[in-house]
C-alpha cells in the first residue's frame, strides 16, 4: 500500500528566509527607534529568554506534562470512539453528532467552565489540551477505518475471514497513517489548548508566564515565553513525527 511522498523544503533557502525575516526585525526595530515595551529586538528577547532560562524551564515543564496529559486521553479516546463509530451503526448515528456538536462550541469558551469545575490545578489544562486535540484524531482514523480500499475488503471476505479479522489485519493497519496524520495536527493543537487554559486560570506554566510578563510590561519576556511555548510545540511534533515513520514502517 503506497503512500505519497511528502513535499520537500530545501533547508537552506528556509534557514535564508529565517535569517532575512531575523535582520528585519532586528535592525527595523533599530532604524524606527521602535520603544522596547511595544516590539522589542530579536537580541533582546533573546537575553531575556537565556536570562529566564530556569523559570522558562521550570513552567515549560508544567505545560510539558499538562500537553502530554491531553494528547493521551485524547488519542486513546479518539481512536476507541472512532473504532465504535466505524463498526457500530447506531454509534454513527449517535455518537457521531455529538463529537460534532463538542467541536463546534468555542474551545476559549468552555476554560472558564473548566476552572469552576475542576479548579486552578492539574486537572482543567489537562481537559483544555484534551478538547483541542481530540477532533482531528478521531476524523483522520474514522477516514482511514472508513478509506480502504473495496478489492481488499473483498479478498478477505473471499479467504473467510470474520469481521474482527478484517478489521484487525486490514482496516487498523490501513488506518494507521491517517491516525498518525491526526496527532500531528493534535499535538500542536494540545498545546494551546494547556495554554488557554493557563490564561484563563493558573498559578504556573508558560501561559502564566505570559501573562504576567505582559502585565507587567516586561514585553521581552513575553516574547521570550512565546518563543519558549513554539519550540515546544515544534518539539512535539517533531516527536510525533519520527514515531509516525516508525508506525507506518510496522504497518506495512
Amino acid at each position: 500500500m503506497a503512500r505519497a511522498a511528502a513535499p520537500r523544503s530545501n533547508p537552506l533557502v528556509a534557514a535564508a528566509f529565517f535569517l532575512l525575516v531575523a535582520l528585519a526585525w532586528e535592525f527595523g526595530v533599530r532604524w524606527f527607534e521602535v520603544k522596547p515595551y511595544l516590539l522589542p529586538s530579536l537580541s533582546a528577547i533573546a537575553t531575556a529568554f537565556w536570562d529566564a532560562r530556569g523559570l522558562l524551564l521550570e513552567h515549560g515543564l508544567v505545560t510539558l506534562g499538562e500537553v502530554l496529559a491531553g494528547f493521551i486521553a485524547a488519542a486513546l479516546l479518539g481512536v476507541l470512539l472512532a473504532a465504535a463509530i466505524h463498526v457500530v451503526p447506531i454509534a454513527r448515528s449517535t455518537l457521531y453528532p455529538m463529537v460534532i456538536a463538542l467541536q463546534s462550541i468555542p474551545k476559549i469558551g468552555l476554560a472558564p467552565l473548566m476552572v469552576v469545575w475542576l479548579g486552578y490545578g492539574f486537572g482543567s489544562k489537562l481537559v483544555m489540551a484534551f478538547l483541542f486535540a481530540f477532533f482531528p484524531i478521531v476524523i483522520a482514523t474514522l477516514g482511514g477505518l472508513a478509506g480502504v480500499p473495496s478489492n481488499l475488503e473483498e479478498h478477505f471476505r473471499a479467504l473467510g475471514a470474520s469481521r474482527w479479522t478484517m478489521f484487525r489485519r486490514l482496516q487498523v493497519p490501513a488506518a494507521m497513517p491517517n491516525f498518525m496524520d491526526g496527532c500531528k495536527v493534535a499535538m500542536p493543537l494540545a498545546v494551546i489548548g494547556a495554554i488557554v487554559g493557563e490564561f484563563v486560570g493558573s498559578n504556573n506554566g508558560l501561559g502564566n508566564v505570559i501573562l504576567t510578563a505582559t502585565g507587567s510590561s516586561q514585553t521581552a519576556l513575553t516574547f521570550a515565553a512565546l518563543l519558549a511555548v513554539t519550540l515546544l510545540s515544534l518539539a512535539l511534533f517533531y516527536v510525533v513525527e519520527l514515531l509516525s515513520k516508525f508506525i507506518w514502517w510496522r504497518a506495512i
